[in-house]
């Protein structure tokens, strides 16, 4: 990987940036952080729900914080306050590890991969995708593929404009399908 945060910005704005117009090197975008997070949904069972945070924190590295409702919403049988889901933010080296991670090891792993939608950018130059297995993170065993639960991921970068976000997550190496 880089040695430092500035080494890796220097070389963001040597890649990008004739491609870019870029001037001054903060002027090139750059990864600020990572937000990993997962729902408890509709599960009765309490013990699939106590091995969330449990594999999140394995799967990241950090212990994740839990997301309550904020409003009743009858029609999904859910109360003021219930637990709805666990999410983690991850930054600087962190951030780089589990990104470092999920290209090389997790995303080869998935089934059926053909790559990663670049339609997943949104307004403000973030990216979003899916992940419907917990098990294909090399710290959760094969062998309680009855406990596996999905997961969200966002890169949230300082890029507004989605060519200049897509052009970055390509160059940090999340393999995108070919359009």
């Amino acid at each position: 990987m880089f040695k430092s945060i500035s080494e890796k910005q220097k070389k963001v704005f040597e890649a990008l940036g004739s491609k870019f117009g870029y001037k001054n090197i903060s002027q090139a975008p750059r990864i600020e952080k990572v937000i990993v997070s997962t729902g408890v949904g509709s599960t009765i069972d309490k013990k699939k729900v106590e091995l969330i945070p449990e594999r999140l924190a394995l799967i990241t590295g950090q212990k994740p914080s839990q997301q309550l409702a904020k409003k009743s919403i009858s029609q999904f049988k859910v109360r003021e306050g219930d637990l709805v889901g666990y999410r983690v933010t991850l930054r600087g080296k962190m951030a780089a590890a589990f990104l470092d991670k999920l290209i090389h090891i997790a995303l080869p792993r998935t089934r059926d991969f053909r790559g990663l939608s670049p339609d997943g950018v949104d307004e403000m130059g973030n990216y979003s995708f899916g992940i419907k297995e917990s098990t294909i993170f090399p710290e959760i065993a094969d062998e309680e593929l009855k406990n596996v639960f999905g997961m969200s991921v966002t890169i949230v970068t300082s890029s507004r404009e989605k060519e200049q976000t897509v052009a970055l997550l390509e160059y940090v190496g999340l393999p995108f399908k070919k359009q």
